[in-house]
């Protein structure tokens, strides 16, 4: 388990204060990597990442992050495992497309395969659990990714001129002007269902991206782009034939991530209609006694 954070301004930044902030952020994190700490930001471009590490691929200092690519178009923040990792290191190699590997990690596969194939082509090979943040020097778009099941979670929202992302909201209650205002409507669904579901979170304005999906950022004040959606509702009874399998399992599967080019759409339905009729239908009934 390892915890991302960071922060995408409407406008470059000033540095010392964006290095304060982000350290606030990161070290709120600590229990989730407690291996190595790693920050990495360009006031300029007005983005900032950062990273706890609990080292499981690659203990030595080339799995460390924030990451570059070795072509230096990319930094990427990674949690969780890639399990199919090697399978995909030698495709690379055996396409001609590999760099020039500075260690074995998981982390550094996937970003010589987004360097390589794309985003969404490499997250769609990708097999495992994961949330990402990933910053592209040159078109200066921020893309988050979360796997299929939603294992590793990854929240986002706007706070004042900045987009902020961590893996844990108290990382969000760290950033400068976040003012905790409750959302009523997700606190409907957690008294009806005893869960906060995604994309809604505790907090107004902050959300938890859905698994299977990756969204993309050009600017902190724009609307994201949705870019994809894994699209199946019978995920539960494939992982259940598939843990039923007499194949040998080289990999751990169970979680495994098949992104589609499909555009994104909710299939999550609550119980009730919406949060709005559920909180009308608990005010009538206590009317009513």
């Amino acid at each position: 388990m390892c915890g991302i954070d960071g922060f995408l301004n409407s406008a470059a930044f000033d540095e010392e204060t964006a290095r304060a902030t982000l350290a606030r952020m990161t070290a709120s994190l600590a229990h989730r990597g407690p291996d190595a700490q790693g920050t990495w930001l360009d006031a300029q471009a007005g983005i900032a990442l950062g990273h706890r590490r609990l080292a499981i691929v690659d203990l030595s200092v080339h799995g460390r992050q924030p990451m570059a690519s070795v072509c230096g178009r990319f930094v990427l923040v990674f949690n969780g495992e890639i399990y199919n990792h090697r399978a995909l290191r030698a495709e690379l190699e055996r396409t001609g497309r590999a760099p020039a590997w500075r260690g074995h990690s998981d982390t550094e596969v996937l970003l010589a395969a987004i360097a390589a194939w794309g985003v969404e082509a490499a997250l769609r090979r990708a097999t495992g659990m994961f949330a990402v943040a990933l910053w592209n020097r040159e078109s200066r778009v921020l893309t988050l990714a979360r796997d299929r099941i939603g294992e590793k979670p990854l929240y986002y929202g706007r706070i004042g001129d900045a987009l902020v992302f961590a893996s844990e909201l108290k990382a969000l209650r760290s950033f400068p002007g976040f003012d905790g205002a409750i959302d009523r409507d997700a606190l409907c669904l957690y008294l009806r269902q005893s869960s906060v579901p995604a994309p809604y979170t505790i907090y107004r304005g902050i959300r938890k991206l859905p698994p299977g999906t990756f969204i993309q950022f050009e600017h902190a004040r724009d609307t994201p782009r949705a870019r994809a959606r894994t699209g199946r509702s019978n995920t539960r009874s494939r992982l259940v034939a598939r843990s039923r399998s007499k194949a040998p399992r080289r990999r751990r599967s169970a979680c495994s991530t098949g992104f589609s080019a499909r555009p994104l759409r909710s299939r999550w339905r609550p119980t009730c209609r919406s949060a709005r009729s559920c909180r009308a239908a608990s005010i009538r009934r206590r009317s009513s006694r």
